[in-house]
């Protein structure tokens, strides 16, 4: 055994390298598997989108309406255009405007749903001013797909009220119109029409994310294990072997 081996810093090096070099291999691995499991997320969000389209019957028949996120619904109904309800600060298409939510009293008028509509630009003039948008009356078709009620940016203290907010609380928004909303909303798709882009973003789960963290913790831990064994391995053993090379003055009679 060489006098190095003998060395507690050399032991305690290698323990801290042995260490960080399976802690950022577990670290990858789990970045990994959280891909892995997004992708069979991705391709669930698929499936449910070729499904068929929910009417209003199937809809409020599902015993999960959570699990109908996704899926394709055409519905039925009247549009309450009083309660309708600007959220702020949400960009479409590189530019930041407005989402607009209309509540649509589903045909039979026992419940009724908050529609996502589609997006406006803002004036960033006078931001109290509301662009135009046509709301048309009576019972109506509407196509887009099941969502999950509307994100939120910010957190605020106290019930947002009032046309323009920044989000939507569906329980007091439930409250405050008085309507018999469900738990979900309806995403709705199709061409710019009534004043309304719907330049929706594909759900994006960021598969890619997981695997660039991956390629970062499987990166680090491989420079790790090079760096261990260029200083505590191959320094040390061509230095011993240079130290036992005759020199000329060995070599002398």
């Amino acid at each position: 055994m060489t006098p190095a081996l003998h060395s507690p810093r050399f032991w305690l090096l290698t323990a801290a390298a042995v260490l960080v070099a399976g802690t950022t291999f577990s670290l990858g691995q789990w970045q990994l598997r959280r891909a892995a499991q997004k992708e069979a997320l991705q391709a669930a969000v698929e499936s449910k989108g070729r499904l068929p389209a929910l009417d209003v019957r199937a809809l409020l028949a599902s015993p999960d309406m959570a699990g109908e996120i996704h899926r394709p619904a055409v519905l039925k109904g009247s549009w309450r255009p009083e309660h309708t309800v600007y959220l702020d600060n949400r960009p479409m298409a590189g530019k930041t405007g407005f989402v607009v939510l209309t509540p649509l009293v589903l045909e039979g008028g026992a419940q009724a749903i908050v529609v996502q509509r589609g997006w406006v630009p803002r004036d960033f003039a006078d931001r109290t001013r509301l662009p135009e948008v046509a709301t048309p009356a009576g019972t109506v078709t509407v196509e887009g797909r099941i969502a999950s009620p509307p994100s939120k940016l910010y957190e605020f203290q106290g019930i947002e009220t009032g046309r323009i907010r920044q989000n939507l609380d569906l329980p007091a928004y439930r409250a405050q119109t008085g309507l018999p909303l469900l738990e979900v909303s309806l995403l709705q798709t199709g061409a710019a029409s009534e004043g309304l882009l719907r330049e929706w973003a594909a759900p994006n789960l960021g598969v890619d994310k997981h695997y660039g963290y991956a390629f970062q913790w499987f990166g680090l831990c491989a420079l790790v294990v090079i760096l261990y064994g260029w200083f505590q391995l191959v320094l040390p053993f061509r230095a011993r072997i240079h130290s036992r090379r005759p020199t000329s003055r060995d070599q002398l009679p």
